[in-house]
């Protein structure tokens, strides 16, 4: 209106036309459809105002009509253009909403506290705009302990989520069912090899495997009991220091069994209270800065060692983004486990007297990030 007014009273100034194209554009810019379309219709208005009154004191219809023109043109482009972008948007968080929801039934939360142990999770998938990807962490609960498994299906996208959904699922399974670590990391690797032998999967055939670590922590031991098939080593800290687990005798990856007949060697390390048990993918220590550097993650650990599972997995994500400047190049999770110092009956009348937010379950305090 200002500028039609400004035109309307000073009749030979050139640019009141030109501003009223640009306004619906300038819109757009930061409003919705209907107030792009509201400004559009505005400024067609104003064109028309200004156009009786150039036609009533000078005459000049040719270029109000060039110019009426060029502001229908523009006008119906960006209330398009808008409307296309809110409708991209809101695809985009119906997309995300779901892959919310599917990160929850696939990647199950883990809990803050599982037994005597104390945990903390952090996963971080590298496709922009996705929740979830091929690395994968489970626990289970048995009569004597604690059961884990971290992995890392080979490749990305929808085929590697679904890989990492069998194996996961098939632990669930067989965590409760088979009583030694060998016969687990046996009945995964089946499983796998099951899932490639499908007919639909042929062209995947001795292409797909899974690295993996399955530990086995007793409730009544200070000790944890890992199989390792092809997957980094389990960093173990204790206050500053940091020890590499390494393992004895690794096996291949999951899917890869029958190069070694399924003979799984199970390799058993101290891991006493106060002890912390850090678990990660190779997107961790993989990861590489502007320079190239790898992620140092035993030096960074070792100033770590005395937070609790869920501060330490937080240090590990931010110190962890900015090493690569905000972008990974793949996949990576991590999980800190930490034996409680106190009895676990003790442990759960002292979270019995602490105030819990109301709604709030343990599965909400997670801290997948």
């Amino acid at each position: 209106m200002t500028i039609v007014l400004t035109d309307v009273l000073s009749p030979g100034l050139p640019m009141g036309p030109s501003l009223l194209i640009v306004a619906p554009a300038l819109t757009a810019s930061f409003a919705s459809t209907r107030m792009t379309g509201a400004i559009a219709a505005l400024a067609v208005a104003g064109m028309l105002i200004i156009g009786l009154q150039e036609n009533q004191l000078l005459g000049r219809w040719t270029d109000f009509g060039t110019q009426l023109i060029v502001l229908l043109v523009v006008s119906v482009i960006v209330t398009v253009f808008r409307y296309l972008q809110e409708r991209h948007a809101h695809e985009l968080a119906l997309v995300r909403t779901v892959s919310e929801a599917t990160q929850r039934v696939v990647l199950r939360p883990l809990p803050h506290r599982i037994g005597p142990l104390r945990v903390g999770s952090v996963y971080m998938a590298a496709q922009e705009q996705a929740l979830l990807g091929g690395d994968l962490y489970a626990a289970v609960r048995t009569p004597t302990g604690t059961r884990l498994i971290i992995g890392d299906v080979m490749g990305k996208g929808l085929t590697a989520i679904s890989d990492a959904a069998l194996l996961l699922g098939a632990f669930r399974e067989g965590a409760h069912r088979e009583t030694g670590l060998p016969d687990l990391a046996a009945y995964l690797d089946h499983s796998v090899c099951w899932n490639l032998a499908d007919p639909t999967e042929a062209e995947k055939a001795g292409e797909c495997f899974i690295t993996a670590a399955i530990l086995d922590i007793p409730d009544a031991l200070p000790q944890v009991d890992m199989v390792t098939c092809g997957h980094p080593p389990a960093l173990l800290l204790d206050g500053q220091k940091v020890s590499t687990l390494h393992a004895t005798c690794p096996a291949p990856p999951l899917g890869l069994g029958e190069l070694v007949g399924h003979l799984y060697h199970v390799d058993t390390f101290t891991f006493g209270p106060g002890d912390t048990l850090l678990l990660h993918t190779d997107g961790v220590i993989e990861a590489r800065n502007a320079k190239g550097v790898f992620y140092p993650l035993s030096e960074r650990a070792a100033s770590w060692g005395h937070h609790n599972p869920s501060a330490l997995v937080h240090h590990l994500r931010t110190d962890l983004i900015a090493h690569v400047g905000g972008h990974l190049a793949d996949d990576a999770a991590a999980i800190a486990v930490q034996r409680s110092r106190r009895p676990p009956a003790a442990e759960t009348a002292e979270q019995a007297l602490l105030p819990r937010p109301t709604g709030e379950s343990d599965q909400a305090l997670n801290s997948v990030i």
